[in-house]
């Protein structure tokens, strides 16, 4: 398996907490849920402790949304 540090882990990070994001704002029964519960176990195995979780949910929203809070 190939180790991902640095650069390359900062963005799996951040692309992980994109991804939840929108899978969040996906209206209907079409809704990947496992995928995101999937999503945020393997996030929360990167990003251990609340401060860094919050760092990337805000990279989301600002990603997704535009919009910082």
């Amino acid at each position: 398996m190939a180790e991902i540090t640095g650069r390359e882990l900062h963005l799996v990070k951040k692309v992980l907490a994109i991804a939840m994001l929108a899978i969040e704002r996906q209206p209907g029964p079409f809704q990947p849920y496992s995928d995101m519960q999937d999503m945020k176990g393997l996030l929360d195995l990167l990003a251990p402790g609340d401060t860094e979780l919050t760092f990337y949910a805000r990279a989301a929203r600002i990603a997704v949304t535009g919009d910082p809070d």
